[in-house]
C-alpha cells in the first residue's frame, strides 16, 4: 500500500478516535517514547531467516534427507523453506512450506494421498482463524504425527506441513 494511503488511513482512524480519547485522563506518570518504527520506514532484519551453516534446512529447495516420497512437493508449487532433522530416537522432524496456485482442496489432496497410502490416518481439525484448511495425519499409534495448514490469500495458497516421521531407511 502506498505511504500516502497508509498515512491517510491512519489520520482518518485518529480523527474518528479523537472524541473518545478527549475525555481520557490519567494520573499515571508519562511513559518513555515508543521505539516503534515510523510509518513508511522498514525495520532492518537482525538475523537471516536461516543460519548459513544450517545443514538441515534449505530456502527454495528441499533439505537433505527430506522424505519427498512421503511428503511430496505438489506439482507446480514453489518451495519456500524446508527442513529435515534426525532425532536421537530414530525419527525425522520435518517441515515444508510451499506456495501454489492450486486451489485449497487440490493442494491438500497432493499431500493427503501419499500419506494415506503410506498408512497414515487423517483427523480433520477444526477451523483456525486465518487458515482455509487444517488437518493432522498420524501413524504408529501417534508416534508419527504431521500437521498441515493452508492459508489462502485469494490468489495463491501457502501450505505448511510439519511434524515427526520415522526416518526412511537409507538405500
Amino acid at each position: 500500500m502506498p505511504l500516502r494511503a497508509t498515512v491517510a488511513r491512519a489520520a482518518i482512524g485518529l480523527a474518528a478516535a479523537a472524541p473518545l480519547l478527549a475525555g481520557c485522563t490519567t494520573s499515571a506518570p508519562a511513559q518513555e517514547p515508543s521505539t516503534t518504527p515510523v510509518l513508511g520506514s522498514s525495520p532492518e532484519p537482525t538475523e537471516p531467516l536461516l543460519a548459513s551453516d544450517d545443514a538441515d534446512s534449505r530456502v527454495g529447495e528441499l533439505a537433505p534427507d527430506f522424505p519427498s516420497s512421503l511428503v511430496p512437493v505438489p506439482d507446480g508449487a514453489e518451495i519456500l523453506v524446508s527442513s529435515a532433522q534426525a532425532t536421537d530416537d530414530g525419527l525425522l522432524e520435518i517441515s515444508l512450506n510451499v506456495r501454489s496456485t492450486l486451489d485449497t482442496a487440490a493442494l491438500l489432496e497432493a499431500v493427503r494421498a501419499p500419506l494415506l497410502t503410506a498408512g497414515f490416518t487423517e483427523s480433520a481439525a477444526g477451523t483456525t482463524e486465518g487458515l482455509a484448511a487444517q488437518t493432522t495425519f498420524s501413524r504408529s499409534d501417534g508416534k508419527e504425527l504431521l500437521v498441515a495448514g493452508i492459508r489462502d490469500d485469494g490468489t495463491t495458497r501457502t501450505l505448511t506441513i510439519g511434524g515427526r516421521v520415522v526416518a526412511p531407511a537409507a538405500g
